[in-house]
């Protein structure tokens, strides 16, 4: 970790910090990111114990540059970190990390920078640090994410077998320390042909090229036979895969192609250069110390930059830099065309337009309209999963539901949720079809140790914190029979899940019933669900006393899981939470952790669910990769960590009057759910 973030952490004095460029005064995100690394942020002259802060070597530096030599004033060379932001920051994204450096810039090596002096002294062997670095550096891969991360994974690449020649934007800051041009490109474009006679090169555009923000160096004269622009935006990653060289002068491109695995030709200097992972066309004579690709990126991405939190606004590390950006880059991926959504009842908009209307406001239309539209205007179609047409399902339409970590009170009362399930392939509660759940839990058997150990440490963290889907609060009856307790769950009988998920039993009354005769000496609990009982959903069972040794109203069910030893249901949540607490779990229907080995399955069997996971990787696969979710204090999308705090907390906004006067009108209409739902 930086000198910097150490003392800020210690709870040093500020130091303060002159600067010269409005930017350090204007832009918030890296104000607040010097503040918190310990730097008081001032305009005029320094004295002798303070620093002058410059941006690399901007066109505004030299302003600080001579105020500092002429008071003898130290710098702090700030500069965005190599994981920045999903778009450029000319299109007004905030980084998410800086590196502030004492000594220079990382990619002038005219003289060393605290990350050389790092890459050069510092003790890399160490197990742990480089355990993370590994984890971290898989974790970029899967997710797909580089500096700027405005491209869809999917986005089809070039047949492998191509050389790749990385260009970078004119007068590029890092290509000028390098003592390069375009001639220095050009010659790299040659060397690259001489090299490789014969394969085809592909020239790839930077990012700020493409998006007609600066030109780069190559130009179309500069092509030859066999030789292609690749101007698509793409996955760094996988255009690495398919290539067999790769050819650069300073682009951080050629670090990423380190970590996937190739050794770069570079025709600079930049500062993964010099340590035995590259071929170096421009020696630089004074780094000799070989290094492995983990002990690079752990120097470069661990210990070098100031990572920031916005959710807690505070300083953090890169693991949780990534999962920042991880949520925030899928969102951008799915929702940057914009969405025409239909079947959302009018409560529900609001949330969704938050939600998924960040980068193009969602246009709401009724369904028969909602094919046309989008047809007109690229976007895509989403449609509450309930309400789906032959139409819409026709038209690949993406389907959306609560997720498993909704909110603290009802969607029946119309509390907003914290997180929501987007699915391109059916619906996690219709086994009729396979889902993305069930995709994501078939490929669980590829979970990485860093993705069980993340996964374990939020299933602790749920159950410590007593969290379930509704976290509605709720006591356990007093002085209850001791014996061998089953918990039966009910649910709103006219529920999707209900309908698509079950056969021969599908009413709570059959559910109960069949529980009891299964199990004639075990203590049944029954638990209404929460709509039920608020009379706000069909579902109740005036008998459920003759048939349970107890009726729990009211009762928070995760105090219910822990009070039993087993959970009968048909197709309900619990039965998921039950699994996590290491319940023994009876399903009658078909709900999405059936089938995989987990629970006893009564209903009929699935053939396709032929995977055997834990229940870490069951776990993982429906509370991380399938839902997203949203903060409701900084309405940014977010990790599920973050979720699970403001849950804990109780930092979930109030519904709104509104919405608590509709929830009560709804009561009075509960038989007519078609009305309000």
């Amino acid at each position: 970790m930086s000198q910097t973030i150490e003392t800020a952490a210690a709870g040093g004095t500020p130091r303060r910090l002159f600067v010269y460029n409005g930017g350090f005064l204007t832009q918030r995100r890296i104000r607040r990111m010097l503040e918190l690394s310990g730097y008081d942020i001032r305009l005029g002259k320094p004295g002798p114990e303070d620093m002058v802060g410059v941006w690399g070597q901007s066109p505004t530096s030299p302003r600080g540059e001579a105020v500092a030599a002429h008071t003898q004033t130290p710098i702090l060379r700030v500069e965005d970190a190599f994981l920045r932001s999903v778009r450029p920051g000319r299109e007004g994204e905030p980084p998410i990390g800086l590196h502030l450096d004492t000594r220079g810039v990382h990619f002038d090596p005219a003289q060393p920078s605290d990350l050389e002096v790092l890459l050069a002294t510092a003790k890399l062997d160490d197990t742990v640090l480089l355990n993370r670095a590994r984890a971290a550096i898989d974790r970029l891969q899967k997710s797909h994410l580089s500096k700027y991360s405005a491209f869809l994974a999917e986005a089809e690449v070039p047949e492998p077998g191509y050389v790749l020649v990385i260009d970078q934007t004119n007068s590029d800051a890092s290509v000028t320390a390098s003592r390069a041009n375009r001639n220095t490109f050009r010659e790299m474009l040659f060397v690259a042909r001489e090299e490789h006679p014969g394969a085809r090169i592909l020239i790839k555009s930077h990012p700020e090229t493409m998006q007609g923000h600066r030109k780069g160096h190559f130009r179309a004269e500069d092509l030859g036979p066999n030789m292609a622009f690749l101007d698509t935006p793409v996955s760094p990653w996988r255009l690495m895969e398919g290539a067999v060289g790769v050819y650069a002068v300073s682009s951080q491109l050629g670090f990423e192609a380190i970590l996937a695995g190739h050794r770069p030709v570079l025709f600079g200097q930049p500062f993964y250069a010099g340590w035995g992972l590259s071929d170096d066309r421009m020696p630089l004579d004074r780094r000799g110390r070989k290094l492995t690709a983990a002990q690079l990126f752990a120097a470069a991405m661990i210990l070098y930059p100031t990572w920031y939190d916005p959710y807690r606004d505070k300083l953090c590390q890169l693991e949780d830099a990534i999962a920042t950006l991880e949520a925030e880059t899928r969102a951008w991926r799915e929702d940057h065309r914009g969405w025409v959504a239909t079947g959302m009842r009018l409560w529900k908009r609001a949330p969704i337009q938050r939600v998924f209307g960040q980068h193009e406001k969602v246009v709401f239309a009724e369904p028969e309209a909602a094919v046309a539209l989008a047809d007109k205007t690229g976007r895509r179609i989403m449609v509450w999963a309930g309400k789906t047409t032959e139409a819409l399902e026709a038209a690949d339409v993406v389907r959306v539901e609560d997720g498993f970590l909704r909110s603290r009170g009802l969607g029946a009362d119309l509390v907003p949720p914290l997180s929501l399930v987007c699915d391109d392939l059916g619906i996690y509660y219709d086994p009729s079809r396979e889902s993305r759940i069930e995709q994501h839990i078939a490929a669980a058997y590829k979970l990485s140790s860093a993705d069980r150990t993340r996964t374990e440490a939020l299933i602790g963290k749920l159950l410590s914190l007593g969290l379930s889907k509704y976290n509605l609060g709720g006591e356990m009856p007093p002085d209850l029979a001791k014996g061998r307790r089953i918990l039966v769950p009910g649910q709103v009988e006219d529920d999707a899940s209900i309908r698509l998920g079950t056969s021969e039993i599908s009413t709570n009354r059959g559910l109960l019933t069949a529980a009891r005769t299964a199990n004639p000496a075990a203590i049944i609990l029954y638990k209404p669900h929460p709509d039920v009982e608020a009379g706000l959903r069909p579902g109740a069972v005036p008998d459920a006393d003759q048939i349970a040794d107890v009726v729990l109203t009211a009762t928070d069910p995760v105090k219910a899981l822990d009070a039993v030893e087993e959970v009968w249901t048909m197709t309900s949540a619990i039965g998921f939470e039950a699994l996590l607490r290491q319940k023994k779990v009876t399903c009658l229907g078909q709900p999405f952790y059936a089938g995989w080995g987990l629970t006893e399955d009564r209903g009929m069997p699935l053939s396709r669910r032929e995977a055997l996971p834990d229940v870490v990787a069951l776990a993982h696969a429906t509370l991380i990769a399938y839902p997203r979710y949203f903060d409701p204090v900084t309405n940014r999308p977010c990790p599920v960590e973050v979720v699970v705090e403001r849950l804990a907390k109780g930092q979930i906004p109030h519904p709104g009057r509104v919405n608590r006067a509709l929830a009560k009108v709804q009561g009075v209409f509960a038989s007519r759910a078609s009305l309000w739902r």
